[in-house]
């Protein structure tokens, strides 16, 4: 006779958040000793080609208010469109530049903050160039799933006529949500996770 395991329950399941933290920015959470730096806290050098900029913006809710605990990734091509990942085939990338960079929101104002360089125009996989964007990914909690979105750039017209992966978003009135707007220097580039402004998601 087969034993019962009703006492074997499945646990609660978790969200990525708070303990993503620990985990991914131990520094940021005043874990000391792991890393010397946070992995991914530092894109570019003093030797990094391209334009620098930085990028800024807010994880919003659907009440419209930004998450304080949500973590950020971006990978994106150097100023020449060239990855750096054994993957690229194409050229070599820029040694000085990682092109790929992850920031917690700050707990008090929500904002992240990358120190980067604009990229270069990459190809599509029918050969046609991709307008410049950088690639993002979203973890908090209450997100179960990490969301995967891009940014462009709302002073590159031109290509983001373009674009493939822009002219494939039926709905129009939702392309500004991946337009970052200049700001300065830099860009700020608002995710919203929820809402009428609701961020264009990828599922890849």
């Amino acid at each position: 006779m087969a034993q019962s395991l009703n006492r074997l329950k499945e646990s609660a399941s978790q969200t990525a958040g708070p303990y993503v933290h620990i985990g991914c920015t131990p520094n940021f959470a005043e874990i000391t000793g792991v890393y010397s730096e946070d992995l991914g806290a530092s894109m570019v050098n003093d030797k990094t080609k391209g334009e620098r900029i930085t990028i800024s913006g807010h994880v919003i809710d659907g009440a419209d208010t930004p998450l304080k605990d949500a973590l950020v990734e971006i990978w994106q091509a150097d100023a020449s469109g060239l990855y750096n990942s054994p993957a690229e085939m194409r050229g070599s990338a820029d040694p000085n530049f990682t092109g790929w960079g992850r920031c917690p929101t700050d707990m008090t104002t929500g904002e992240f903050r990358f120190e980067t360089i604009k990229p270069g125009r990459v190809p599509f996989k029918d050969g046609r160039l991709m307008a410049p964007h950088i690639t993002f990914w979203i973890v908090a909690r209450g997100i179960n799933l990490g969301l995967s979105t891009r940014m462009y750039f709302e002073d590159e017209e031109a290509a983001n006529a373009e674009d493939p992966v822009l002219a494939r978003i039926e709905h129009r009135v939702r392309v500004p949500t991946l337009l970052a707007k200049k700001d300065g220097n830099g860009y700020t580039f608002d995710i919203h996770l929820q809402g009428e402004k609701e961020t264009v998601f990828f599922d890849i």
